[in-house]
């Protein structure tokens, strides 16, 4: 190692059980309260049969069997020095987790807790954090403008040319050492072609420099010119200087529509990392948007949500009001049949919608009695008092998809759902007269949610460009507000449900595409659908941390379609203890014809397929997350950098094809066979009755 460089392990990927050692007991024993029996022998009598009883706790309760030393009696001082193993693994220990050491077997005392052993003493260095000007001086040299004219000829040697390799293939959450930097600016000239190299180098200037940034923007403005995944990472937090963000636009204008909306949740958070409030990165999106309605409309969406954070109100706010502006001066709209305030007005009015639905949804929670009663006067408000959603005076453009236009709410067709929080389920008319359903929640925080979808949606992409469809249901989430929001309804039933009714996945599939000569007498297109769509989601919750999981948020379509909703647990984090690293449950399996059949055979290779697809574009998922780290999401903000080095160390970016193949193989066996996730599910099913 050199420099400041280090390496680390998160707890939650060491797959080793819990070792200690016990080696002494220091002190005397407190005296102890006993019947005049046992007054009459001495301490020594008592401590000539001394062990170590060791009891691991996880969130306040004992778990496993307790694990003893041996029995120790050659008097004081009481010396084991013995290698205590638990069952329990360190990836499966949650962060309360506490181990308790009991002296003779028998709790004479309370066991102290951790603040009252011997606090650590800080030593501080004077020199810590001071510049070695001897090296200050070699580095200032060596990137001297007399040096740069030596530098314009000089090419890497074969094994400088192995190092450039290795540092350009890591990863953008990867510090450079002092003297990696220094190979990327000694050899800056000879690597403009090579295009994933700028971002490294830039990594390497010192911008307090004015010379050397000087030279840096120069390098830059002639460098092969990078892909639109470098260029979100020029917008991250790390890199301040505005011309190089600047740049980053640039390169982000020659992205199309479809593209520009994958990322635009991410640019919208990058704005906080802008110098001004009037950036270039602002005026790009809101020029962007005047040509497409659905840029628009999220845009605004995305904005009006931030106001609500206090550091970056101001800014968010001064987005929002050149977006209207600029809206409000279009002559003739983005689709050229409604002018720019007409346009404007009509997602103004999502927003009186999505009040009137709060106002709603406040007064039916309010109602005393049952569900059914609730929905009575779900039905009873759209209906009376509230009938203008009936029928809307203008179409209001859906927040979901800004290009349907929806003129009206079915009371009819319109219920609520059995939950803490009664989120409403509404059909809307559609104005080409048909229809289309939504959830509106109130009470829920959202944005977890729709970061989720849309990196299901992007990935997704990623495998359809790579001719692999998944079959995945990237259904739309929108946060209207820090705590509430619109989701697309799917129509679609639990596996809980589904287990209920029909005993198993295969009866419930034979309900809808019955086939005498197919697979477990369903068509083939199904249960190719079905395996499809469990291999992308396990890979995809594997990756993204999904926690959470039982069966009540896994839901089936029709159509053999699996997919995962209700996403409040990211990043590694999880209420149940001892998650399986995938979240696969044995019901999924057995729909497959078991572990030995051919088609979960078929399931593991697209696994595999799957799996190493993403890891080719693990940069860009690592930089989208990079860029929320400032957002107020609960799984990331609470440690973004945390977050998103778990989020790296999902990749394997150590291991080749290959080998990510068996890696990924040994995942999926390890979490087919986990049988702790099954007697949680019990547990859940059994909290879900008394609901």
């Amino acid at each position: 190692m050199s420099g400041n460089e280090f390496r680390f392990f998160l707890s939650c990927d060491i797959n080793l059980p819990v070792t200690f050692r016990v080696e002494r007991l220091e002190g005397n024993l407190p005296a102890t309260k006993s019947s005049e029996s046992q007054v009459s022998c001495t301490t020594e009598d008592r401590r000539a049969e001394l062990y170590v009883e060791c009891v691991l706790y996880i969130d306040g309760a004992p778990f496993g069997l307790p694990t003893r030393t041996r029995l120790e009696s050659t008097g004081q001082p009481y010396c084991w020095t013995e290698l205590i193993t638990l069952s329990t693994k360190y990836r499966d220990l949650t962060a309360h987790s506490q181990l308790t050491l009991t002296e003779s077997g028998a709790n004479f005392f309370s066991p102290l807790p951790v603040s009252s052993t011997n606090e650590i003493v800080t030593v501080w260095d004077p020199e810590v954090g001071r510049i070695n000007p001897s090296e200050h001086k070699q580095i200032k040299l060596a990137r001297s403008l007399t040096r740069g004219i030596i530098d314009r000829d000089l090419k890497p040697s074969s094994n400088e040319r192995k190092s450039i390799q290795r540092i350009l293939k890591y990863p953008p959450t990867r510090t450079l050492s002092g003297d990696e930097r220094q190979l990327l600016w000694k050899f800056r000239f000879s690597l403009m072609s090579e295009k994933r190299a700028l971002t490294k180098f830039l990594r390497c200037v010192e911008w307090s420099d004015l010379q050397e940034a000087k030279q840096a923007l120069e390098l830059m403005g002639r460098w092969e010119t990078i892909d639109v995944c470098d260029a979100l990472e020029l917008l991250s937090p790390v890199f301040e200087s505005e011309e190089v963000r600047a740049y980053a636009v640039s390169v982000l204008e020659r992205a199309d529509d479809d593209e520009l909306q994958c990322y635009l949740l991410q640019l919208v958070q990058a704005l906080r990392f802008e110098r001004s409030d009037k950036s270039r990165l602002s005026h790009f999106l809101v020029q962007r948007s005047l040509h497409n309605i659905e840029l628009a409309s999220f845009l605004r969406w995305y904005v009006a949500v931030e106001l609500h954070d206090p550091q970056y109100a101001k800014r968010f706010y001064c987005t929002y009001e050149i977006l209207e502006e600029n809206m409000m001066k279009l002559v003739s709209g983005v689709g050229g049949e409604e002018d720019g305030i007409k346009l404007w007005q009509s997602l103004v009015r999502q927003t009186e919608l999505t009040a009137q639905l709060c106002s709603i949804t406040r007064d039916v929670r309010n109602v005393r009695g049952g569900t059914q009663k609730k929905i009575e006067k779900l039905r009873q408000l759209l209906s009376g008092l509230l009938s203008e959603l009936t029928y809307f005076d203008e179409p209001i453009r859906s927040p979901l998809a800004p290009r349907v236009l929806i003129t009206g709410i079915v009371p009819s067709e319109s219920s609520l759902f059995k939950s803490a929080l009664h989120p409403l389920r509404l059909t809307f008319r559609t104005a080409n007269g048909s229809s289309c359903k939504v959830i509106f929640k109130k009470g829920d925080d959202l944005r977890q949610d729709q970061l989720v979808i849309q990196m299901v949606s992007l990935m997704d992409r990623l495998l359809k460009l790579e001719n692999l469809d998944l079959h995945l249901t990237p259904y739309r989430v929108l946060a209207t507000g820090q705590d509430e929001g619109m989701l697309e309804f799917i129509p679609s039933s639990s596996l809980a449900q589904i287990l209920s009714e029909h005993r198993s996945i295969i009866s419930y599939l034979q309900k809808f595409h019955p086939d005498e000569d197919g697979p477990f007498g369903i068509t083939a297109t199904c249960l190719e659908t079905f395996i499809k769509s469990c291999a992308g989601y396990s890979v995809i919750t594997y990756i993204l941390g999904i926690g959470d999981r039982h069966l009540d948020n896994l839901l089936l379509r029709d159509d053999g379609r699996l997919f995962h909703v209700d996403f409040g647990f990211i990043l590694g984090r999880d209420p149940k203890p001892f998650p399986p690293p995938m979240k696969l449950c044995k019901e999924m399996v057995e729909a497959m014809g078991g572990a030995e059949s051919q088609y979960y055979t078929r399931f593991k290779s697209y696994c595999c397929e799957a799996y190493n697809i993403l890891r080719k574009s693990s940069n860009l998922i690592l930089n989208l997350f990079h860029l929320m780290a400032g957002s107020n999401i609960p799984d990331i903000a609470f440690d973004p950098e945390k977050g998103i080095l778990k989020l790296q160390e999902k990749f394997r970016l150590d291991l080749d094809d290959e080998d990510c193949i068996h890696f990924f193989q040994d995942l999926i066996n390890e979490s087919v066979s986990a049988l702790f996730p099954q007697m949680v599910e019990t547990i859940h099913r059994w909290a879900q009755y008394w609901r």
